[in-house]
Formats: C-alpha cells, sequence, structure tokens
C-alpha cells in the first residue's frame, strides 16, 4: 500500500487539467490511466470520424491546440495532442492500470488497482462514459440473425455497403451515422422522442444555460443528462442535405425485434442487416460503488465536483462537466478543492491511531 496525497482516475481531458493543476500547486499524486496509450475516449473514435466534424476541442491548460489539417481522424490527433502533454509536461500518467474499486479506509480512501493499493487523502474521479455504453433492451433482440453494434463499437460506413441498417437513437452520434452509413447502404432511424432540431445559432449563453439544467440535476441528486436534449441538434448544411434525401425521416420505436429485422405494433415491418444502438453512455463509476454514492434520485449528488455523499471524492467529467470545456473547468476547480482540503487536514490533523 502506498501512501500518497491524491489520485486522479482517467487521463482524458478532466483527468490530465486536474493532473496539471494538482501538479502546479505542489499536490504529490498519481493519475491511473486503463487505457493502452494516451487519448482518453477519443482514442477510441471510429477512424471516419475527421477532426474537421467534431464539435470541438478544447485546448488542455498551459498548452496549444494547433491541428489544422480537418482531414485527420479525430482519434489520430487527440492522442498525439494528448501524449505530447503527458510527456512534455511529466505528468505522473501510469498506464495501462484497472481500478478496481474506491473504499473507505477510515482517514484515507483506499484505490485498489491492478497496479497495488493506493491510500490518498482525496481521489478525483475523471472516467468518463466511453466504457459503459447504454444498450437498450427490446423483445426479440436475441432472435436477430443480423449484427448489433453500438456507437462504441462503430468503426466507419464501409462495413455496411449495399446493406440495411437500422439506426436507433435522437442524439448527435445517431445523426453523424446516418450522414456517413446513408452514403452506402439503405438506412432507417428510429427514437423515442421526435428529434429536436433547430436552426438558430448556438451561443455561449445557450451553452450556459444547458450546462445549468445539467448541474441542477447532479445537485439534486439525479443522474445527469444530457446536454444534446436542451440544446437540441443543429441544422448544418449536411444534415439539411441529408433530409432533402430523406435520411432523417425519422419513424418511432419499433415494438420489437425479429430474425431478420425489427417491427412496430401496426404490423410494419423493416428488414435489416443490421442495427446500430447509437443509445448513448452511463457514467463509467463501478469502482465506485463500495462508497455508496448513490442518491435516492439515483444519481450521485454533487456540490460543485464534491460528492456530497463522500467530501474527500471529486467526480470530473460527469453531468455539467462532461464537454471538453467544463471538463478543463472542473478539474481545475477539483484540483483548487483538493489542495485546500489536504492543507487544511495537515493544519488540523486527525487525533488518535491512524486507520490504516
Amino acid at each position: 500500500m502506498q501512501l500518497i496525497d491524491a489520485v486522479v482516475i482517467g487521463a482524458g481531458q478532466a483527468g490530465l487539467t486536474a493532473s496539471y493543476h494538482l501538479q502546479r500547486t505542489g499536490i504529490d499524486h498519481v493519475l491511473l490511466d486503463r487505457g493502452s496509450g494516451p487519448g482518453g475516449a477519443w482514442r477510441n473514435r471510429w477512424p471516419s470520424l475527421r477532426l474537421g466534424g467534431v464539435h470541438g476541442i478544447h485546448a488542455l491548460p498551459g498548452s496549444e491546440f494547433s491541428e489544422t489539417d480537418g482531414e485527420r481522424p479525430a482519434a489520430e490527433v487527440v492522442a498525439e495532442y494528448f501524449g505530447r502533454y503527458e510527456h512534455e509536461l511529466a505528468l505522473p500518467v501510469l498506464r495501462p492500470v484497472k481500478v478496481d474499486a474506491v473504499r473507505d479506509g477510515g482517514e484515507r480512501l483506499l484505490v485498489e488497482s491492478s497496479a497495488g493499493t493506493w491510500a490518498a487523502r482525496a481521489v478525483i474521479n475523471a472516467t468518463g462514459t466511453w466504457e459503459n455504453p447504454f444498450w437498450p433492451h427490446y423483445p426479440g433482440q436475441q432472435e436477430f440473425t443480423g449484427r448489433q453494434l453500438h456507437t462504441a463499437d462503430y468503426r466507419g460506413p464501409e462495413e455496411f455497403r449495399g446493406q440495411h441498417v437500422v439506426v436507433v437513437g435522437g442524439g448527435i452520434s445517431a445523426v453523424e451515422h446516418l450522414l456517413e452509413i446513408s452514403q452506402v447502404a439503405g438506412t432507417t432511424w428510429v427514437t423515442r422522442r421526435p428529434p429536436h432540431f433547430t436552426d438558430a445559432t448556438f451561443t455561449p449563453e445557450d451553452g450556459r444555460a444547458a450546462v445549468a439544467e445539467v448541474e441542477r440535476r447532479v445537485r439534486a441528486g439525479l443522474p445527469p443528462g444530457s446536454v444534446v436534449s436542451v440544446t437540441g441538434l443543429p441544422n448544418s448544411p449536411a444534415v439539411l442535405a441529408a433530409r432533402e434525401r430523406g435520411v432523417l425521416d425519422r419513424l418511432p420505436m419499433f415494438q420489437r425485434i425479429t430474425a431478420d429485422g425489427v417491427a412496430w405494433a401496426d404490423g410494419t415491418a423493416q428488414r435489416a442487416d443490421a442495427i446500430l444502438w447509437a443509445t448513448g453512455f452511463r457514467p463509467a463509476i463501478a469502482h465506485l460503488a463500495p462508497l455508496n454514492l448513490r442518491a435516492p434520485g439515483g444519481g450521485i449528488q454533487l456540490d460543485g465536483t464534491r460528492a456530497v455523499a463522500e467530501p474527500r471524492l471529486h467526480l470530473v467529467g460527469y453531468g455539467p462537466s462532461a464537454s471538453t470545456i467544463g471538463a478543463n473547468r472542473a478539474g481545475r476547480a477539483a484540483a483548487h478543492a483538493v489542495r485546500a482540503e489536504i492543507k487544511n487536514s495537515l493544519s488540523h490533523p486527525v487525533q488518535g491511531p491512524n486507520p490504516l
């Protein structure tokens, strides 16, 4: 068991930002990352997602993001950028390290991992969502003889050439998949609720309002909603062109899945070679289960980045800080809060024997 001031879990945007500020304030810490290399969730994005097609990459603190070639795969560009950042700043990243559990060890939190156990005064959790894709369940799902995959498994449109694909989901990823796959295959789009497209220019005020709504939910202990549920889907030129082609003629959710497709309650059926579930992700926080953080509403109640049920734990890249710019702000806030907490604990040490 290793004693340390702080442990950061996850080396994506939020985790790297937290590590940067911890390092600048002199907090002894380690950054544990499950990935085989730098890049966080970005390294797993599908190859056909080009840099020019993403919704924005915010620079890490103290570093410029200078790549201008919009045709390069986003996964490749961001992995290179994060890797340079880790190296140039000599951040204390260990990988690949899988964190199995975070437990209450009395005076410290115990972080149990594939690389050993750390006893930390504070933990910053920055594990994001990519490792926890959400798969809905529908009757007949096991009978389907075609392929079922999630956005997390998607590698590009070419593997579907000449087929028919049912795309499920009302978010940005579903629309991006439809725009690509419809160029080489037939598509059917289904969603639970009618998607909301908007011609309005997305302003900073809109962004703040969307984040505020998500923050309201986590403060109340509810599961964080998505920002797009507040802002709507942008009517980009590519989206408008796809609508003219009929690609975005959305259908309501089917009732069941059949051996060769999907079927609705009115008897309508659609043959399909594949079902692509663009149904989003949930926070990857199973390792935090021993701390019993869930509020009655089903989420983790936060005060800023601090978990109300366990004040030594901070969550960044969760809820309102899930965007890249939000992750930067949350990482900085969590690091400064951890520094203040550690400074206070050292000034007022716990009396009696060390629980460890």
